[in-house]
């Protein structure tokens, strides 16, 4: 497995990115078609199919971070909001683990989705 690390520019405040990255109804905006919660456990469902994830960490308006259940190797995924320094950006990092020969199609994906989110919040 190799981590990756991408960078997404947002025109959006923290707390309203913040809100499409922890919440149920937030994800189920952009990432998936519904999530289900119960304590730590998400369920993501994406048309008859659903994958579990468990939230290992999160830290309000900067991170939260999850993992796969139902893999063997390292799953996690994260999802880091930064403030630039300077002119003040809001970027996303997308921190991911994926198969060597996988990650052209991950980076897709991601590109996809982060597009999504993008239109759910108006940037």
């Amino acid at each position: 497995m190799k981590k990756i690390e991408l960078e997404y520019q947002i025109r959006s405040s923290s707390s309203v990115l913040f809100s499409r990255l922890s919440t149920a109804s937030g994800l189920a905006e952009w990432f998936s078609d519904n999530v289900l919660v119960d304590g730590s456990k998400y369920t993501f469902v994406w048309g008859k199919t659903s994958q579990n994830a468990e939230l290992l960490a999160i830290r309000p308006l900067e991170s939260v971070k999850f993992k796969w259940l139902e893999n063997d190797e390292p799953s996690e995924f994260e999802f880091n909001i930064v403030m630039g320094e300077i002119i003040e950006d809001l970027s996303l990092i997308v921190t991911d683990h994926v198969d060597e020969e996988d990650e052209p199609d991950v980076i897709k994906l991601w590109d996809a989705s982060i597009n999504r989110l993008r239109k759910a919040i108006g940037s």
